[in-house]
């Protein structure tokens, strides 16, 4: 063993370059998980302290005992509790002070006129608490709100607005407030929970602007008294409780908080980016494993002889692990260090493109820094390992022959296996996809699919670098041709360094497909849906944003061009049992406005006591018209509804509508999503617009769009997901051409008496390197090509499931001007891999380069 480790040791000193690309490859993985994994724990620590530094006051929080979750949320809608709670218990003995606490939606608007925040983390109102120490927010600036229409806004949204105290703004709740600012704010010691804005009034106006009735509270906050544990608190708070209502300790509601961060944005955000540091280790695989292989082919001559002097196979074998090993951690340790450098980076990078997260040390974990470090050792030594047991088995006599034609990758066996494979992939994906929608098969079709093409990569490869190099004889000449046989050389070569690239760019065209396909499944809905001429609505997703007025629909409904105006607004409720989203609209109206499909019954009768429901969610619930369906509302109030609609399309109208006189009583802070707004008949849809936009700008100049708009800003989202999936991506696809160059510099390093041959014959410097950078396009063309058809096909995949798990329609479009930008993409990287080892081969010393042995 010894003697293994003293050649490996000598073999890595005399070809460092061979494993640069190598090095390179595992750095870059290593580093992404690692980055990742250290950025994850450094958020949930600072969050976590931050929680507690806000909320370190408060001792314990009344609230209502039950809550209603729809799908998609973590926490749910509570009912609110009275706000006079607060008064019987400061009377209990051990508590020091209770406060009602009132929050709902507040966005407010810069002073750009552009409301601040909305996009994702919620935009929230609230009184200001009067006791410090049970107040969250801490007045950094100015004082407390004293008079109605004064306020302290937290500093982050402040500094986002371009506001400052003295300001005068507005206030959507949604109804336009407006509100002069008296003081500035800080959360747990920051400027802001994240992008999380708030803005505090006095409790006149947050009952007046953010609840349905005066006397209604989200929660009672409570401060214990002297030597008052949190856990004897809750106790003593619990016997006075009233029916429905509960005590948690503080330490309990910060948990909460803390969880509800982690599960709807820092465990997404965290598993994205390791699904990217898995793809990029994914590619980082196949071009260590190239790189091995590729070296161990080249010395075969070398092995060879050192199997006639005595070395066993074992001891060959194990000098090749050797060296597989030392790249390994010296790559992995040196990832370790890049994955600390990358989160301190984007700790330091939020802030500057607007999206401050907590401070905070880095939090540098054993498993944060043992796990990416064995993935990179396993990754590296898994990938050497058929290459080690190849160098093991060379035959001693083969120190005597030349070097063959390397025919392997085209083997019948491997054409067999890969053709089985491929079959078996789209029977199994076909059954998932149309037989019996699941996402299960589909993915493991998925999957069966990627290994086919692997495994055909050799077979495929020597035909498709052929087509592809064809217009090169004409175009380049004998340069052209020469390029073309290089690459034709090791089939199973070319095929395993284009594999690298082939996945970067499968995973970008299908992240380029399934983002079109929503898109232009976005377009259908609205087109197919909504009958409307445009549409008013607030530009946010996520838990952010006001809504809009529910006033405004009606003012809409008033203009003289206006035919039919239809506010939709938002409820939840209890529909038997299991928590569902209500929609709350007029429903004639809506039926005018919106394609409801087949409707059975009469929408127009719903009354107080009716509900309209989809003839999906009929199937699912067993209703048909005529039956009653039990509802239980937010208030704790259950009241029986009889079905006297069933329709059939739920895109934008939702699976159940109620009217608004029946949804009053139950009512918190009410606020439409959505108004659609038809024109009468002779009325331009630029005149129609223009006279709606005047009375939007009333209540808080919302957006007035046209369908085609409308659809577009909607997927406006979709474009953002894009970006940062290309930007992951971009990883991964620089460790592909890293493959792409290494193998062409280890290629170069073997034929290096051929290219001085070559060059003695005539072929000038850059005839050379136009030669070997072409090979390397050929290479990155044929990875790019098969790339962009098994992408496409998993977009098909992942459309078709998705549209068979869910109850929405979803339209599968291929977008050829996205894809046609991906394929000169991967064409300019294949050159762009191609140019050092292009330079390289043209600086070759003639003379020396036809002495090589």
């Amino acid at each position: 063993m010894n003697a293994s480790v003293r050649l490996s040791v000598s073999s890595l000193r005399a070809h460092k370059r061979r494993f640069a690309g190598t090095f390179l490859a595992v750095f870059l993985g290593v580093a992404f998980l690692a980055g990742t994994l250290v950025m994850g724990d450094t958020l949930r620590a600072s969050f976590d302290t931050m929680f507690g530094n806000a909320t370190s006051g408060t001792d314990a929080v009344v609230r209502s005992a039950d809550a209603i979750t729809t799908s998609g949320e973590s926490q749910g809608v509570r009912q609110p509790v009275a706000t006079d709670l607060a008064d019987s218990l400061a009377k209990v003995p051990g508590v020091a002070s209770a406060e009602p606490e009132i929050q709902g939606a507040g966005q407010l608007v810069g002073k750009n006129g552009k409301p601040i925040g909305g996009q994702g983390p919620p935009t929230l109102a609230g009184n200001w608490i009067t006791d410090p120490k049970l107040n969250p927010y801490q007045l950094a600036e100015g004082r407390a709100p004293s008079k109605s229409g004064e306020v302290v806004v937290n500093r982050g949204a402040a500094d986002k607005g371009d506001l400052k105290i003295g300001d005068t703004t507005t206030l959507r709740t949604p109804d336009p407030v407006q509100v002069r600012i008296v003081g500035l704010a800080t959360f747990g010691g920051e400027d802001g929970m994240a992008q999380v804005t708030f803005t505090g009034m006095t409790r006149a106006d947050a009952e007046k602007y953010l609840t349905a009735r005066p006397g209604e509270a989200s929660s009672i906050q409570v401060r214990a008294g002297p030597g008052v544990s949190e856990k004897e608190l809750v106790d003593r708070l619990t016997p006075v409780l009233p029916k429905g209502v509960e005590a948690i300790t503080g330490q309990e509601s910060a948990q909460e908080n803390t969880d509800m961060i982690s599960s709807q944005f820092l465990t997404i955000f965290t598993t994205f980016l390791l699904v990217f540091s898995g793809i990029a280790l994914l590619v980082a695989t196949f071009s260590i494993h190239n790189t091995f292989a590729i070296v161990v082919a080249q010395r075969t001559r070398e092995n060879a002889l050192l199997r006639a002097l005595g070395a066993s196979r074992r001891q060959v074998t194990a000098a090749t692990l050797v060296e597989a090993t030392v790249v390994a951690v010296t790559a992995s340790l040196a990832g370790l260090a890049g994955g600390i450098g990358i989160a301190a980076g984007l700790q330091a990078l939020f802030p500057a493109i607007g999206f401050p997260f907590p401070k905070g040390d880095l939090v540098i974990s054993a498993l944060s820094m043992a796990l990416p470090l064995a993935v990179g050792i396993v990754v590296c030594l898994g990938s050497a390992l058929l290459p080690a047991a190849r160098a093991g088995r060379t035959a001693p006599l083969a120190a005597l022959r030349e070097t063959a034609v390397d025919s392997s990758g085209a083997s019948r066996t491997r054409a067999v296996v890969g053709a089985g494979l491929a079959a078996l992939a789209i029977a199994v994906t076909l059954t998932g996809v149309l037989v019996s929608p699941s996402l299960w098969l589909a993915g493991l079709g998925a999957v069966l699919a990627l290994v086919a093409f692997v495994v055909l990569g050799p077979v495929a490869s020597s035909t498709a670098v052929r087509v592809l190099g064809s217009p090169l004889d004409r175009l380049r000449g004998v340069t052209g041709g020469l390029a073309r046989r290089n690459a034709l050389r090791s089939p199973k070569r070319t095929a395993a360094t284009a594999s690298a690239l082939m996945i970067g760019v499968a995973v970008v065209a299908l992240f380029t497909v399934f983002g079109a396909s929503l898109k232009a499944t976005m377009d259908q809905t609205v087109s197919r849906s909504f009958a409307g001429d445009v549409a008013v609505s607030t530009p946010s997703f996520g838990a952010g944003g006001s809504g809009l007025s529910p006033r405004l629909a009606g003012a809409v409904q008033r203009l003289p061009e206006v035919d039919t105006a239809v506010g939709l607004g938002r409820g939840v409720a209890e529909v038997d049992g299991k928590g569902r989203a209500l929609t709350v609209a007029d429903p004639t109206a809506l039926q005018r406005t919106f394609d409801l499909g087949r409707v059975d019954g009469s929408m127009s009768a719903l009354g107080t006591d009716g509900i309209a429901i989809t003839r999906s969610e009929a199937e699912k619930q067993h209703l048909t018209t005529g039956d009653k369906a039990r509802l239980t509302f937010t208030d704790g109030k259950k009241e029986t509804f009889t079905v006297r609609a069933v329709y059939g399309r739920s895109e934008l109208a939702g699976d159940y509508v109620i009217t608004r006189a029946a949804w009053a009583p139950h009512r918190t802070q009410d606020s439409d999503t959505l108004v659609a707004v038809s024109f009468k008949d002779g009325v331009s849809t630029d005149a129609g617009k223009a006279a709606v936009q005047k009375v939007a700008d009333a209540y808080g100049n919302p957006e007035v769009q046209t369908r085609a708009e409308y659809a577009q800003s909607s997927a406006g989202g979709i474009d953002m997901m894009l970006t940062l999936v290309y930007a992951l991506l971009a990883l991964a696809v620089l460790i592909a051409l890293l493959g792409i160059a290494n193998t062409l510099t280890l290629a170069i390093h073997e034929r290096t008496r051929e290219l001085g041959l070559l060059r003695a014959v005539g072929q000038t410097r850059s005839q050379l390197r136009a030669m070997v950078r072409w090979e390397s396009v050929l290479v990155a063309a044929f990875g790019t090509v098969g790339g962009l058809a098994l992408g496409g096909f998993l977009g098909w995949v992942l459309v078709e499931a998705s549209d068979g798990a869910s109850d929405s329609a979803f339209a599968f479009a291929i977008p050829p001007v996205q894809l046609l930008i991906v394929a000169l993409v991967g064409l300019a990287a294949g050159a762009l891999a191609g140019w050092r080892p292009a330079r390289r081969a043209a600086r070759l010393d003639v003379l020396r380069a036809i002495a090589t042995e």
